[in-house]
């Protein structure tokens, strides 16, 4: 199922180009809701599989950005250097942060992640001479693929959805694997896992630095793609963002926290037209989703489905 999923997924990205030709808005939604998915599918492995909250995501998510955009504007390095170099980055500070941080439980740790985003956004605004402050860096070149230059709309769109899939199918494997079962222990309980002989805390720090390299990933092609990068692209509020996103799509589903991403992002779009009810509007949608589909929208939807479909069975019989 898994497998007839990531292909029918696959299939719906690649034929939106075709159906939506030369459609500016269409490519530039599609390229933010990818990014978006990125980040939710990698916070996904932390909070839903291992049950662990964290609202400083968006910390290393501006590690990457920032990281492609200093060293490719005031070194000239090549993107694909600059990008792994984010990733370097972000994973080697994710894992010297996972082992204390991560000793805390509940509130105390979403607390404690709450507080590295917030020193990281305030180095970001601080250290001017090399972030540019507050003002950000503009002008960052292109993403270069081995002399394939990303410099339109449909090939930041094939770029960001074949990352996409790339993360998903990680994902999925990795769920799928010996640490994904341990992951599951772990939330489902702790010391229980620990008496079954799993070492917790290496666990936990091992999705803790996947879930950052994911979201670096992300921010490297988000700075590429945009040419600009500033501190307000990376603030508590995109943390708060991407942990609904994951709840909004199902909590322990790689394509439910993907599926969360892309409806929110739609859900920001759609609602710019009602202006002063936007937000309004926007919460509302939320709380009944949480109502009506405690498990999530791509949980709920599945389920109504099949009830659907039982019930045509049921009728036709």
């Amino acid at each position: 199922m898994r497998r007839i999923g990531f292909f029918t997924f696959a299939v719906g990205v690649a034929l939106l180009p075709a159906l939506f030709p030369d459609n500016y808005f269409v490519m530039a939604v599609g390229v933010s809701a990818g990014l978006n998915a990125i980040l939710a599918v990698g916070l996904n492995l932390l909070m839903g599989y291992a049950g662990q909250i964290s609202l400083g995501h968006a910390a290393f998510f501006g590690m990457g950005a920032y990281t492609s955009a200093i060293l490719t504007t005031r070194y000239a390095c090549p993107s694909l250097i600059a990008l792994t170099a984010g990733l370097i980055i972000a994973g080697v500070i994710a894992w010297l942060l996972a082992r204390p941080i991560l000793r805390l439980r509940g509130h105390y740790l979403a607390m404690a992640t709450l507080g590295f985003g917030v020193i990281v956004h305030v180095l970001m605004v601080q250290a001017t001479p090399w972030t540019g402050g507050p003002d950000g860096l503009n002008g960052i070149p292109p993403l270069n693929l081995l002399g394939w230059s990303v410099d339109s709309d449909l090939r930041w769109y094939a770029v960001i959805m074949a990352a996409l899939l790339l993360a998903i199918g990680l994902s999925l494997n990795l769920v799928d694997s010996r640490i994904g079962r341990a992951l599951r222990a772990v939330r489902g309980s702790e010391f229980a896992a620990q008496m079954l002989g799993i070492d917790t805390g290496r666990a936990k720090t091992q999705v803790f630095v996947v879930s950052a390299l994911f979201a670096a990933f992300a921010g490297s092609l988000f700075a590429h793609q945009q040419s600009f990068v500033s501190p307000d692209s990376f603030n508590l509020t995109v943390s708060v963002e991407l942990v609904t996103m994951v709840v909004l799509g199902g909590l322990a589903s790689t394509y439910g926290s993907a599926c969360g991403a892309i409806a929110l992002t739609l859900l920001h779009e759609g609602l710019v037209v009602f202006e002063d009810y936007e937000m309004m509007i926007h919460g509302a949608l939320l709380m009944a989703v949480m109502i009506f589909m405690p498990q999530g929208l791509f949980i709920g939807l599945s389920q109504g489905a099949r009830r659907l479909w039982r019930l045509k069975n049921k009728a036709s019989a």
